[in-house]
């Protein structure tokens, strides 16, 4: 049996790992921090502690914020763009983590990457987890009017960023069906017609496997990419594609000799595709403890 103290550090587990997957958009970092929070917790004076749910959200944050500096500073050298790690459904921790998709979609976690990890912080505390400014000054070690301007600073960027409105999963789901056909039928015109003229893909293969190093702008060269890309894959004979969830959003699985290829994630805008991500990096598509998670079902 648990003690009391693990137990209320375990009922908190999930909600310490939502805060530091939007932080950090990479899993095993994320699980890291939740790790690092346990052995800080264990060793604490908890007869001091009044509000263990408030002292371990604190030490998440911090944990998380030294991990983003130190991740942001990698990503300036990592190969070609950095897109976050996916969270796939069949994780053993997807009923946990994948709860609002506007809150952890791919296009969001992507956004939230040109914020400071200061300004990142505050506006995950207070948008996601629906904290006070004086909590969140609290956490950061700031003052409630720093807070507010580094909530605001951060939504700003973020509506800068995207002219998104919500769509349905039934209007999601439709529109990748689209996209499957299209670049399945090898039909330009159709394929053109899913995207804005200013459309930018993003394709992530971290130097590992093949991806375009630079972000593919405008519509006419992303129809172009994509099916180039799709004869390449035609001539092995043995791929198929499928809707799947990634961070509660439809995606597309492609797979190659059924094995996890690709996952393509969109941003959808007045009915049309305005960003596109393609996540190839294996170390993304397949951590160990999604292995292992999938070796247990």
């Amino acid at each position: 049996m648990n003690s009391p103290s693990t137990s209320i550090f375990e009922a908190s587990r999930p909600s310490l790992f939502r805060l530091a997957y939007r932080m950090l958009g990479e899993r095993g970092l994320a699980e890291d921090v939740v790790q690092d929070c346990w052995l800080r917790w264990r060793e604490a004076d908890h007869a001091r502690i009044e509000k263990p749910a408030a002292w371990l959200t604190t030490v998440a944050t911090r944990l998380a914020l030294d991990a983003l500096r130190k991740a942001k500073a990698r990503r300036e050298t990592y190969i070609g763009p950095w897109l976050p790690e996916p969270l796939l459904a069949g994780s053993e921790d997807t009923g946990a983590t994948l709860e609002l998709a506007d809150e952890l979609s791919i296009a969001l976690l992507h956004m939230l990457e040109r914020l400071s990890p200061e300004e990142r912080a505050a506006l995950v505390l207070r948008e996601a987890f629906d904290f006070d400014y004086k909590e969140i000054a609290a956490i950061l070690g700031r003052s409630e009017v720093a807070c507010r301007k580094l909530v605001s600073r951060a939504k700003l960027h973020v509506r800068s960023s995207t002219r998104a409105r919500p769509v349905s999963r039934a209007e999601h789901e439709a529109l990748l069906g689209k996209f499957m056909s299209a670049v399945a039928l090898k039909d330009a015109k159709a394929l053109a017609e899913l995207f804005r003229p200013d459309a930018v893909a993003y394709t992530d293969g971290g130097g590992v496997v093949l991806a375009a190093r630079n972000p593919i702008r405008g519509r006419d060269k992303i129809v172009r990419f994509l099916l180039g890309l799709a004869a390449k894959k035609s001539r092995t004979g043995a791929t198929r594609a499928e809707i799947g969830t990634v961070n509660a959003e439809p995606a597309i699985f492609l797979y190659e000799h059924e094995r996890l290829d690709t996952v393509y994630a969109i941003a959808i805008e007045t009915g049309t595709i305005s960003a596109l991500f393609a996540i190839r990096n294996p170390h993304k598509l397949h951590p160990p403890a999604l292995r292992e998670a999938n070796a247990r079902c």
